[in-house]
């Protein structure tokens, strides 16, 4: 008789390390000798942070106060969305490549650009090197909207796998209750969490989720430190001269259905966090919570998700009219 699915055990890593910043080939090096190093150690699936590619622009302003922006802010976003991802293009190329190489599922945090705005996105791809789609950051955090867009519903996959149902939520959007509820509802067994969040609070807010979803939870953070920035990157950091002195101090952790924590969390340097899933958990903490079947109380409560993606110009075949989300023409109107 075969092992059923939910027998199976499976062995993932969380990466909690700095980028290279600015520097999308040598963050890319690094990405893959940690992926090589987290497969040698039996890992299937491999998580990195939040804008691991390239970077997240702790202690920045990008020279902009209300009503004000500055020639020196202008420069630092250049050169940000110069050293920012094509999806697709040859980076998301090159990370199929290292996903191949070491043979594993590979979840990254990357700063995607698209014309002239950068979102904060999750890629994912397979052990066989195939891409299987992104997560776009629903709503970037205080000064964040400076730098990042705004995603929208066409981006909250699950994806099944071989190591399981897999998606990611990103930092803050973790206290999206009804984002939570989607992934919930579409079934999410490995829910990963990059963030750039490494207050104590934060593993009360992945045990949380792990037991409202009763869902394994990876939340993966940086480590870095002032020696990590380049001269060209202006902070708030500028006049700090210690270069071992903690910017980020991460907080990695992986967290159980049942909300035991499984590995982490880690304060204290960069590492690899390495845990066993017992997958039949996830069905053993549904037996008394179901947060959208059994215990949901849909008589009551119902979260409507628009999965359209939105875009602010549809050139409409074989016309020159033009549409937005504001103003429709298309054959639903009069539905």
């Amino acid at each position: 008789m075969s092992t059923s699915y939910l027998e199976k055990k499976v062995k993932v890593a969380v990466v909690q390390a700095c980028p290279k910043i600015f520097n999308v080939q040598g963050t890319l090096d690094k990405v893959r000798q940690l992926c090589k190093d987290a497969a040698g150690q039996g890992a299937k699936l491999v998580l990195f942070p939040e804008a691991f590619i390239s970077c997240y622009p702790r202690g920045t302003n990008f020279g902009a106060v209300i009503g004000s922006r500055s020639a020196e802010g202008r420069e630092l976003f250049r050169v940000y969305w110069e050293s920012s991802v094509d999806v697709p293009g040859p980076v998301v190329d090159e990370l199929r490549g290292i996903a191949k190489e070491s043979r594993i599922q590979l979840v990254i945090g990357v700063v995607e650009r698209e014309g002239g705005t950068l979102y904060c996105t999750v890629l994912f791809f397979t052990e066989l090197g195939e891409f299987l789609g992104k997560h776009r950051k629903l709503m970037p955090t205080a000064v964040e909207r400076l730098c990042w867009g705004f995603g929208d519903g066409s981006t909250l996959p699950i994806f099944s796998t071989n190591v399981g149902r897999v998606g990611a939520a990103i930092c803050w959007e973790n206290y999206m209750p009804a984002l939570r509820m989607t992934m919930y509802a579409k079934g999410v067994e490995i829910y990963c969490a990059p963030t750039a969040d490494s207050r104590e609070s934060w593993l009360s807010t992945m045990r949380h989720i792990a037991m409202e979803g009763r869902c394994f939870v990876l939340g993966c953070n940086q480590f870095v430190r002032k020696g990590d920035y380049p001269p060209n990157f202006p902070s708030d950091y500028d006049k700090e001269t210690d270069n071992e002195f903690v910017i980020c101090r991460g907080g990695s952790c992986i967290i159980s259905p049942l909300g035991e924590i499984l590995a982490g969390p880690n304060f204290e340097a960069e590492s690899i966090l390495i845990a066993e899933l017992d997958m039949g958990d996830i069905i053993r903490g549904k037996f008394d919570f179901d947060a959208t079947g059994h215990y949901s109380r849909p008589d009551v409560f119902q979260v409507y998700v628009n999965e359209q993606e939105q875009r602010p110009v549809v050139l409409a075949a074989s016309s020159t009219l033009c549409t937005s989300p504001v103003f429709k023409t298309t054959q639903d109107d009069d539905k």
